[in-house]
């Protein structure tokens, strides 16, 4: 059994200055473009509220409309639905649909499995009130960044190998899929590429309690068993990415079980490159793809 254990060696941020060096680092990515409306709304789970943040397009959508149900980044201790305000704007406008965007609990006061037993209710609650949402039951797709994109994968994992209505698709961008990885980019990208393998291994740290095991895939959804008849599922890594290896091997392991998979790593980029199109002008190009893709793929969908 591969278990968590502690590091040797931590130079560990209270969570308060983790969350404010990350909001700071999002805020490098420049003012949030318009959008047609922002709302937010509470969704109920085991033991009090989960709060939502609903981003309608500028573009008009059909009614009912599609809707990608998004978890944001952060290592599972940082981020909220305010540091990542920007990209769900333009994802929403991009892809031409509803964003839903959750703030399930961070680590370390609420520590594994809290943010999964959020993301579940919280999707398994709009699954099932979509048309009070006006969104279509059909064309409801899982997304994530970064550690949020772990939560996705996990979330869809549970979830999407369920009786109707089910998510129809999963968007992961530069996704954390294993805990417990020891790939070539963790170790020829360790440090100096934004995120760095150690900062991983502290945000595991906050995240588990001690003695979890890693092959959970609740923790590490790229060693589960069971991916067959998933639906369709979009990856994009950042080719100087430390976890650039988990998302290549997701999309094989994906495409190994017949699951309909549409893999892209970004050349050049950095992890969390999406969320920096200020400093990082592709950003902006590489937004519109994801957008258009998500667009062509709920298009598709009855």
């Amino acid at each position: 059994m591969l278990a968590v254990s502690a590091p040797s060696v931590r130079v560990r941020l209270p969570p308060n200055q983790r969350r404010q060096t990350f909001e700071s680092l999002l805020k490098l990515g420049g003012l949030p473009e318009p959008i047609g409306k922002v709302e937010n709304l509470t969704v109920p789970r085991s033991g009090g509220t989960i709060l939502l943040r609903k981003y309608t397009p500028v573009r008009p959508t059909s009614e009912p409309a599609p809707a990608l149900i998004f978890f944001h980044g952060g290592g599972l201790v940082a981020g909220s639905l305010d540091t990542h305000d920007a990209l769900c704007r333009t994802l929403a406008n991009a892809a031409c649909c509803l964003v839903m965007s959750v703030d399930y609990r961070l680590a370390p006061e609420h520590p594994f499995p809290a943010a999964v037993e959020d993301g579940c209710a919280a999707v398994s609650w709009l699954l099932s009130h979509a048309a009070e949402m006006q969104i279509n039951p059909n064309r409801i797709g899982i997304a994530g960044d970064s550690a949020g994109a772990n939560l996705a994968a996990v979330v869809f994992q549970l979830l999407g190998h369920g009786p109707a209505p089910k998510p129809s698709l999963q968007l992961l961008l530069c996704p954390i899929l294993d805990f417990g990885a020891n790939t070539e980019s963790r170790k020829r990208f360790a440090a100096g590429y934004l995120i760095e393998t150690k900062d991983l291994a502290l945000e595991m740290a906050d995240y588990l309690p001690l003695g979890s095991d890693l092959n959970d895939p609740r923790i590490s959804p790229l060693r589960t068993a069971h991916l067959s008849g998933l639906p369709a599922t979009y990856i994009h890594t950042a080719e100087f990415d430390p976890v650039r290896d988990e998302g290549t091997a997701y999309a094989d392991l994906l495409r190994r079980a017949d699951v309909e998979v549409h893999y892209t790593c970004h050349a050049g980029m950095i992890h969390l490159f999406y969320a920096l199109p200020r400093v990082i002008p592709y950003a902006r190009s590489a937004l519109q793809l994801i957008g258009a893709q998500i667009a062509s793929a709920h298009a598709m969908l009855s």
